[in-house]
């Protein structure tokens, strides 16, 4: 399901990441629009995990509680961007996911890995100078490393930084 030239996950467009005058506002800019790509992607993927999910209640309900999880943290940081004078990037329409999803196993799959982007895509914003983003940054990476460890039954010692340490 690609769509709108969006690669899922990587917060760019397909065509050669940010434009000339998103560069020209500095990192903060180029961090906020990636954490937005990849709020964007979880908020399409968790419509795929719930709707695998719809014969375990309790399990339906965490994805539900996920999805507005993010759709909220998406809302704030397309508030983050306009505060700064830019124009958010829109969703795509469609997203290809990183695995095909058909039974609830795969959904708690994908769930486990919408939330390893997001805490990825977040690493941005903890190294910007301005102590608010930082702040907000690391909360998001700390509150997606909680969904995840709830998916997957197990923690990462870094987060966001994959399992390709040591």
């Amino acid at each position: 399901m690609r769509g709108a030239g969006r690669q899922y996950g990587t917060g760019q467009h397909a065509a050669g990441g940010l434009s000339a005058g998103e560069h020209a506002r500095g990192p903060s800019l180029a961090a906020l629009q990636a954490a937005l790509a990849a709020e964007q992607a979880a908020s399409y993927g968790y419509g795929v995990v719930g709707s695998h999910l719809a014969g375990s209640p309790a399990r339906f309900d965490a994805a539900a509680a996920d999805c507005v999880a993010h759709e909220r943290a998406r809302d704030s940081l397309a508030a983050m961007i306009a505060a700064i004078g830019a124009a958010p990037r829109p969703a795509a329409v469609a997203y290809q996911l990183p695995v095909t999803v058909s039974t609830a196993a795969d959904a708690v799959s994908l769930a486990i890995i919408l939330e390893r982007q997001v805490e990825s895509a977040y690493l941005g914003m903890v190294a910007l100078p301005d102590l608010a983003l930082r702040a907000f940054g690391a909360g998001q990476i700390r509150a997606a490393a909680q969904r995840s460890a709830r998916w997957s039954g197990r923690s990462q010692a870094f987060p966001g930084l994959g399992s390709g340490l040591g």
